[in-house]
């Protein structure tokens, strides 16, 4: 978890970056972010984890040439104590005929959740050089656990800020269906509606 120690350093000390909190049972306070991705007003943070992982890409072809596109994450998310509380991933939503969506399900009680529309900012006051953008995200479905589980059910928008690397390969892209995992970290920021719960 050194890596992990040094990347929080770097956000303590980074001027715009929070450093994470705690999702359990302390406050979650929501990030500063760009104007473009707040979430809107009636949704509060109620849970946060920094992601280790990749993006992965697929060399396809665009016209005469060929380019790297984005096929989706394969991260862990952990809490402050470094303890594992998500994963990360690409899946079919079921509540979209099976379509394909960014897919986060939890450790404790695998209740699980689909993004769906996602605005980006590459504000560069914001973001570091050489990262994948800050994120807001819609949740577009969701599914308790076997047992009934539902940590995160009632997520209604998710926010990816404080990344690091992540973007595609700067090498050529001249092998078709060849694949890059690209290493990433984030910190995920998970919002419901306010209110009672």
């Amino acid at each position: 978890m050194k890596n992990v120690f040094a990347v929080l350093c770097v956000l303590v000390l980074t001027p715009g970056i929070s450093r994470v909190q705690a999702g359990g049972p302390h406050r979650v306070v929501a990030p500063d972010v760009p104007t473009e991705i707040v979430v809107p007003e009636g949704h509060v943070p109620f849970l946060v984890a920094h992601a280790l992982g990749t993006q992965g890409y697929f060399c396809v072809s665009s016209g005469a040439s060929s380019t790297w596109v984005p096929f989706g994450p394969q991260a862990t998310l952990f809490d402050e104590e470094d303890g594992q509380v998500m994963t990360h991933f690409l899946s079919p939503n079921p509540d979209q005929g099976w379509a394909l969506r960014a897919t986060w399900q939890t450790a404790r009680d695998t209740s699980a959740i689909w993004a769906g529309l996602a605005i980006p900012s590459t504000d560069g006051n914001y973001v570091a050089p050489g990262a994948i953008p800050w994120l807001r995200l819609t949740v577009v479905g969701q599914e308790p656990g076997p047992n009934g589980g539902d940590r995160l059910t009632a997520a209604t928008y998710i926010h990816r800020v404080n990344t690091v690397g992540g973007i595609a390969p700067n090498t050529p892209c001249n092998e078709l269906d060849r694949r890059a995992l690209v290493p990433y970290e984030a910190d995920y920021y998970f919002y419901r509606q306010s209110g009672p719960q």
